[in-house]
């Protein structure tokens, strides 16, 4: 996607490796500042997006009258104020079988972002989290405090989507909150065909026959674990398809649980969702369609749909940049509601 002339600024709080911002000026957007804590995210953030102001630092340090100020701005002029909140308190893999989320200090963040829109007055509010947010009560908590600051919120408002519907080759399930000061944000429509495996992926070279460290690595596994690889069924087979032989001692004590690892991802399908683990087989369904492998670095950043080019820092090794990656927000998934806020805001100036 190429960007679109520069017309709205935004900032993104808990920016990442930049999945948020690369999305937002996808659809034409100018970030103007960013806030992220982790260093790894952050030299990341400032690699792909050295125009932008970023504060490293903790967003509860941020000194918000100061960074008005630093960027010109008064009260209601910031057109979009977006984040993400770190949501490991309400990830499925620490609620499942809960209703909310586990006690974590991280859970709380939600407020010092809602401390943001007290202050910028931003026009649209855009907030995207894990799907257990949904059902949380802060999450009620933010939607009264936005009514209060006059922000228009209705059923639609509050939404749980899985971006495979939106461009995504990847099934990921989302709650994203979007909220004016100025009336109702219409939400895109979902695509009528998915993208898949096999678009996003099929025409890179083989690892190690380019020159790009996010996909020209071998990893090194057991001889054992390569065996188990080659003979689980190509384009989409399972763990369950191996001679109980090579089934791994906790598979047998729970043949039906985790039935995506050792898996393959399918060439035709949207991907499973990726994760911190999904350069590693043991993690999840992460294994190549075709080849004898887990899934590469560059492999899994466009499965998220960053562009071919976005640079991930090594600097702490492939299992940080991973996780940087898992983590991230896909760019499309953001762009397709971007460009709806986009149309919103143009509507209010003419």
């Amino acid at each position: 996607m190429d960007c679109i002339t520069h017309s709205f600024t935004a900032i993104d709080l808990f920016c990442g490796a930049g999945g948020l911002t690369c999305g937002l000026k996808q659809a034409g957007f100018k970030v103007i500042a960013g806030v992220e804590l982790n260093p790894v995210a952050a030299q990341t953030y400032r690699i792909n997006h050295p125009e932008d102001l970023l504060l490293e630092q903790d967003i509860a340090k941020v000194n918000r009258h100061k960074l008005m100020k630093e960027l010109n701005l008064k009260p209601g002029e910031l057109d979009l104020l977006a984040g993400c909140p770190p949501c490991q308190g309400f990830s499925s893999h620490r609620t499942r079988n809960q209703s909310t989320a586990v006690e974590d200090d991280r859970n709380d963040l939600i407020f010092e972002l809602m401390k943001f829109t007290k202050k910028f007055l931003p026009k649209v509010i855009m907030i995207e989290n894990v799907p257990a947010l949904a059902k949380d009560d802060r999450i009620n908590k933010v939607i009264f405090l936005l009514k209060k600051l006059n922000y228009k919120i209705n059923e639609e408002s509050l939404q749980v989507k899985d971006t495979a519907n939106y461009g995504v080759p990847q099934r990921r399930k989302r709650m994203i909150l979007v909220a004016s000061r100025y009336g109702f944000v219409e939400h895109p429509t979902k695509n009528k065909e998915i993208s898949t495996v096999r678009s996003t992926i099929k025409d890179l070279t083989n690892p190690g026959c380019g020159n790009d460290p996010l996909h020209d690595y071998f990893s090194k596994r057991s001889e054992k674990v390569m065996e188990m690889i080659r003979l689980v069924p190509k384009n989409g087979g399972s763990r369950q398809q191996l001679p109980k032989e090579y089934w791994l001692d906790c598979h047998k004590k729970h043949p039906g649980g985790y039935r995506d690892v050792y898996g393959r991802m399918a060439w035709d399908k949207v991907s499973p969702t990726i994760t911190g683990g999904c350069i590693n087989p043991s993690k999840g369904r992460f294994l190549h369609p075709q080849e004898d492998r887990a899934i590469t670095l560059r492999e899994a950043a466009l499965l998220q749909t960053f562009p071919h080019d976005y640079i991930f820092s090594l600097e702490k090794g492939r299992d940080a940049a991973a996780l940087m990656i898992g983590n991230a927000l896909p760019p499309k998934f953001i762009f397709e509601h971007a460009i709806k806020i986009k149309k919103h805001l143009e509507s209010i100036i003419k």
